[in-house]
């Protein structure tokens, strides 16, 4: 038996795949097409576990596709810009694009020793100025379609970063980025209007059910944020102008008793103005601007000020006061809210704080509520009261009416909103695509030339201590010529968020030597993607812009879809416990003896295993990637990442595990290698199984059950985990069928060659060097990377026998082993034949018999 040296054979085949250019591919319309992808990695300077997972997933789908006759495309590339390269720069002293690029060239080399199938040739990163002059183009294309603005406006901040973040990067009030919290503060900036397709955004998710995890279904839906309402306006007491508010609940405007206005609402400025409160109005706006987390968490304080002006009810002719309102956000519905403290908490809150009334209009449909003993608001739908003409409706109903006659007095209409927000998409850090206008004196506003393109980041720009951006200072990049009148101009020194980049990266893959930003005739090929695969923690900010600049390239001329990703996979963490000395801290698995105490500094303290987690460094529950390749092999660790759990749920790592998963392939190795030599002329077994003993014939059913498990867990499922655990017991059931066939039986090598080249086949897409070995051993032609995949006999797959089991009065008697397809008068003779079952019907009668063919048969007897 030769010995198994995965190191040796691994890099072997990795030579032979590249050499051959196996994995490149072309347009090729004679064959259908898979795109399959991951989300590309951002340059960190190594790869971790969780990557090594989510890549393998998609390995083997690409595999399992090529060997399905597939014309498959599965690139890889890199998300090159952005604030870690900066921060990351910073701490090394070194230039955010020689980090970068040196981190690529050394996750690159770690990703082709795990020897995924990409085609290299389509590689790039988005910090290549080729890359980003084409995004540099669709932002003035979108410019002049009024989809790209700049308004100044308030901002999220991130005092650590040093620059804006979209509403989408703020996680529980704090940078999604560093963790520090954010800040209000006013400032110019540039914005994608995502909001022109809130509606298509939304609807766009129904055809993706069944397709995308419904969590990331129901994230975004939550995230665009639809509702459906009224808008109303209420006239100024002593003025022309009129507030606008919008609501849900146009069936409480009977219960109206304030008008709140955000205080960044200009009305609210001018009010305050008139009433001399201009100091107040600015004291509440900053605590506001200051406790805008706990404002959008509802945990503030309600807070307000009487601004001395009061609103007419459009309906009544009540005046209603007006305050200006911590709770109320200026860029959320129209930064004014009918105030109806009954029938809504933050108003009940805030109406008891300043002695404001409270008008029940809504009673529930059971009882009737009094104001003065109230303790909470009314929100449920109930039976409109003290509401005029609607008056003993249902509040559903009263919502349609009460909207109709708004509509009818001309002061209301019907309407829909959405909580998104445009994506704000100025960033004031260096690392990043540079926005293409300038600022011209004579002209304002002016978008580069498109055959000027590209605006390139300058590289020889210097970093202060603090990451401030260096690009404002720099003459030699702000001075520049007006492309319009020619004059002296200011280049903008803003750059893109980085999730511009990967918004459109999937469909560069398909076209990256194109001169032009995108091949129309390679894309219509190629996209959408078939299956993409990457994390849930994305599921709102990458894949909802990714989602709209697909629309936004659709409406430019450039693709003919509008949903980027046919399939999702979100696949779950690596995670592993982590280890605690009271004395050292946290600890790496290897300082931790068998016994579990302390070997730092030959501490010997018992350690403190905690919980499985998310790995990271800091608490040194990580696992290193090259290690366990160096140690086991590349197809160890991709086959132990598949097989630990569903790719769907988080993979705990186990020592234990990966060690399994070794003996396994060298078992299987030995099982292989010992028998080549005698199978390298057989030819696999291609009968109908009427000449096999019934060892071979049951060796040969368990390989053509395995063959069709197996393609349904990867076409269906995409459950590796099991499809393996079929391939390991047909492997068992082999090793103990060759300890009872004689090998004189001269069906035996053809029956134990198609066995053995069914498993090789099947274990190709999880472990391709080890099963391109064995399949050289075996001495099939060509590789086994480009075999086709292997088809099941459904004859040869049918049991011979079935357990049938047998019921009296629903409780299990007795399990029959009887022929396959065998009637129901057959299991009903055997089964009352059964001993066990005639004890149990003796002295009754069997009033009702339940078959099911094939599983069971009960008898109901009394």
């Amino acid at each position: 038996m030769a010995d198994w040296r995965p190191q040796e054979i691994e890099e072997k085949w990795q030579r032979i795949w590249e050499e051959k250019g196996i994995f490149r591919t072309e347009v090729d319309p004679g064959r259908p097409k898979y795109y399959v992808l991951e989300m590309f990695p951002y340059p960190s300077g190594r790869i971790h576990m969780g990557h090594v997972r989510n890549y393998t997933i998609g390995d083997v789908v690409a595999r399992y596709r090529k060997m399905r006759g597939f014309n498959v495309l599965h690139p890889m590339g890199w998300d090159a810009f952005g604030l870690p390269a900066e921060n990351a720069a910073l701490r090394h002293g070194v230039h955010p694009a020689d980090w970068t690029y040196d981190n690529i060239d050394y996750m690159r080399r770690q990703l082709r020793r795990l020897g995924f199938s990409y085609d290299w040739t389509r590689e790039f990163a988005t910090c290549d100025h080729e890359y980003y002059r084409h995004e540099q183009l669709f932002f003035i294309q979108m410019l002049e379609r009024g989809l790209a603005y700049r308004k100044k406006t308030l901002v999220n901040w991130c005092p650590s970063c040093h620059t804006v973040l979209a509403n989408e990067q703020v996680e529980d009030g704090a940078c999604w980025r560093c963790g520090t919290e954010v800040t209000q503060r006013e400032m110019e900036g540039w914005f994608f209007r995502i909001t022109a397709y809130a509606e298509e955004l939304l609807s766009g998710l129904e055809r993706l059910r069944g397709k995308w995890p419904e969590k990331v279904l129901t994230m975004q839906r939550n995230w665009i944020g639809k509702s459906e309402g009224a808008e109303i306006d209420f006239p100024v007491e002593g003025l022309s102008e009129k507030i606008t508010v919008f609501t849900t609940r146009p069936d409480t405007l009977f219960g109206v008793t304030f008008v709140s206005l955000s205080p960044e609402h200009p009305l609210a400025e001018r009010l305050a103005e008139r009433a001399g409160l201009s100091r107040e109005l600015s004291e509440l706006r900053e605590r506001a601007r200051r406790a805008r987390r706990e404002i959008e968490e509802g945990v503030a304080e309600k807070e307000g000020l009487f601004l001395r002006a009061y609103a007419l009810h459009p309906l009544t002719g009540e005046r209603v006061p007006i305050y200006a309102a911590n709770f109320v956000l200026m860029e959320y519905g129209t930064g004014a809210v009918m105030a109806v403290p009954a029938h809504d908490q933050r108003d009940f809150e805030f109406a008891r704080r300043y002695g404001l009334p409270v008008k029940v209009v809504i009673n529930p449909p059971d009882g009737e509520l009094d104001p003065a003993t109230m303790e909470e608001a009314y929100e449920a739908p109930g039976v409109m009261v003290n509401s005029g003409p609607f008056t003993g409706l249902s509040s559903e109903e009263g919502k349609r009416r009460v909207v109709e006659h708004l509509e009818e007095k001309g002061v209301g209409r019907r309407r829909v909103t959405y909580r998104l927000r445009d994506w704000g998409v100025s960033r004031q850090r260096y690392w990043g695509c540079p926005i293409p206008v300038v600022y011209c004196d004579r002209c304002g506003i002016v978008p580069e030339k498109p055959e000027n393109l590209p605006v390139k980041l300058p590289l020889n720009a210097q970093l202060d201590e603090a990451g401030r951006s260096p690009l404002p200072k720099l003459e030699s990049f702000v001075q520049t010529s007006c492309p319009r009148c020619g004059g002296p101009a200011r280049r903008e020194t803003d750059t893109f968020d980085t999730f511009v980049e990967s918004s459109w990266y999937f469909a560069r893959f398909a076209c990256p030597e194109s001169r032009d930003p995108l091949d129309r005739e390679k894309v219509h090929y190629w996209l959408p993607v078939d299956q993409y695969i990457g994390g849930i923690e994305h599921a709102i900010l990458h894949l909802l812009y990714a989602r709209f600049f697909t629309r936004v390239l659709r409406d430019l001329g450039y693709v003919d879809f509008d949903e980027p990703f046919e399939r999702l996979l979100t696949q779950g963490m690596v995670i592993k416990e982590p280890y605690r000395c009271p004395r050292h801290g946290w600890l790496y698995p290897e300082e931790v003896s068998e016994e579990g105490t302390c070997l730092r500094e030959g501490c010997g303290e018992r350690v403190r295993v905690g919980r499985p987690e998310k790995m990271s460094k800091s608490k040194c529950n990580v696992v290193d990637p090259d290690e366990m390749v160096r140690r086991y092999g590349a197809d160890t660790v991709r086959l132990f990442m598949l097989f630990a759990a569903p790719p769907e749920k988080d993979l705990e790592w186990s020592d234990r595990g990966i060690e399994g998963a070794y003996r396994f392939l060298k078992r299987l190795y030995a099982l292989v290698t010992d028998r080549a030599g005698e199978l390298k002329g057989v030819k696999a077994y291609a009968g109908d199984g009427r000449d096999l003993s019934p060892a071979l014939r049951a060796l040969r059913r368990k390989t053509h059950q395995t063959i069709r498990k197996v393609t349904q867990d990867l076409e269906e499922r995409l459950h590796f985990n099991t499809a393996i655990a079929a391939v390991m017991e047909l492997v068992n059931f082999l090793e103990d069928t060759l300890k009872e066939v004689s090998p004189d039986d001269p069906a035996f090598p053809p029956v134990l060659k198609e066995t053995l080249r069914t498993v090789v086949l099947l274990l190709a897409p999880m472990t391709p060097h080890l099963c391109e070995e064995l399949w050289e051993a075996l001495g099939e032609e060509g590789l086994v990377s480009e075999a086709s995949w292997p088809e099941f006999d459904e004859e040869a797959a049918r049991e011979e026998e079935i357990t049938i089991v047998v019921q009296v009065n629903g409780k299990v008697r007795d399990n029959l082993r009887l022929p396959a397809g065998v009637s129901e008068e057959e299991v009903r003779e055997a089964a009352l034949s059964s001993p066990r079952v005639k004890r149990h019907l003796e002295g009754k009668n069997i009033r009702k018999v339940i078959f099911v063919p094939g599983r069971l048969i009960n008898f109901v007897a009394g």
